[in-house]
């Protein structure tokens, strides 16, 4: 057994005890391995202890990924963009990815819809909200998500499965609970107004209980599962 292996392990203890303490059914939150900066061999290594969805925050970085293990694809790895996307990302990421998380403008959607190929099933798409003001976080504003939503919806390329955010760390649990009641409360929202969405991408590994007992249905875990990460470099 690998470390990753291990790891993965520890990770779904984790999200079981957390819905557990939630009173929430398991199953209920989905694991999202962060698989940026590790090569295809972690991936690999991932997807042989049982994980099949993967987050890739540097586009071309997960374009490559993708194409390394393509072998992989039954039964499918999912792949999901979930870091910034430029205009002149959104090609790349219509094409190869199966989810994109971090959409935050109207003209980002439309481009991705625009450039999704006719052959594939429309891109699963999550609008990123600045749920808590942070001055150094991307997002949509929460008092602008439901037109936001709206529009996206109406895109033919797209299915709008939810929201994600990532907001600033909290001191104690309580503090990052009531954040991430924020995000519920929106997400509650924008689906008493009929957009039917299924998914509340929140919490990492540092706030995975804090956003299950807060209604999270997708929890993004990097470093937990694949170790201490690489220096940062650009998308």
């Amino acid at each position: 057994m690998t470390m990753i292996d291990d790891n993965l392990q520890w990770v779904r203890e984790r999200i079981w005890q957390a819905c557990q303490q939630a009173r929430r059914p398991a199953g209920a939150v989905s694991l999202l391995a962060v698989s940026k900066t590790f090569g295809a061999d972690a991936v690999r290594q991932a997807y042989a202890a049982g994980q099949r969805a993967f987050g890739e925050n540097y586009i071309q970085e997960g374009v490559d990924k993708i194409a390394a293990l393509a072998d992989l694809r039954d039964p499918a790895i999912e792949w999901h963009c979930i870091g910034p996307i430029q205009s002149n990302k959104t090609r790349l990421v219509a094409i190869h990815f199966d989810w994109a998380h971090s959409v935050d403008r109207l003209k980002i959607a439309q481009r991705l819809s625009e450039q999704r190929p006719a052959d594939k099933p429309p891109l699963s798409v999550c609008l990123q909200v600045n749920i808590d003001g942070g001055p150094n976080k991307a997002g949509v504003a929460p008092q602008e998500a439901m037109a936001l939503a709206r529009a996206v919806g109406a895109l033919p390329g797209l299915r709008l499965r939810g929201i994600m955010t990532i907001p600033e760390p909290a001191p104690d649990f309580a503090s990052a609970c009531a954040v991430h009641a924020q995000a519920r409360e929106l997400f509650d929202a924008l689906n008493a107004a009929g957009l039917g969405l299924d998914t509340l991408s929140m919490g990492m590994t540092a706030d995975l209980e804090a956003a299950v007992q807060s209604g999270s249905t997708m929890v993004r875990v990097g470093s937990a599962i694949f170790g201490a990460r690489a220096p940062l470099r650009s998308a």
